[in-house]
């Protein structure tokens, strides 16, 4: 079956594990001289934007292309627009002071 990408940014993504929607296809990634498919690209929660939401999911995890829908089946899927867990966050290093000031040291 030949589907073109025209058909499939028409579709919602839907994954089975979790019965969740991850939203309608954004993107089709593909090897550049074989012509390859390798994936599909899922927003996530920025519309059409490419950012660090957005969601790849190989086409190996595709299990079926419907008249209407995706079904994929991936294990862990990242909820859209979602904060990161705590331990993923860093916390920014403070300033390092200006050195214009001198140190209490200096006055003794």
């Amino acid at each position: 079956m030949e589907t073109s990408f025209q058909d499939i940014r028409k579709k919602e993504v839907v994954n089975l594990t979790d019965g969740k929607q991850l939203g309608k296809v954004c993107d089709v990634v593909f090897t550049y001289p074989e012509g390859r498919v390798q994936g599909i690209v899922v927003p996530g929660g920025h519309g059409f934007r490419l950012g660090k939401g957005d969601m790849f999911i190989e086409l190996k995890k595709v299990c079926k292309i419907g008249v209407d829908v995706i079904l994929v089946d991936v294990r862990s899927a990242p909820k859209p627009g979602g904060k990161k867990p705590r331990w993923e966050s860093t916390p920014e290093p403070p300033p390092p002071p200006p050195r214009d000031r001198r140190d209490y040291g200096e006055y003794e």
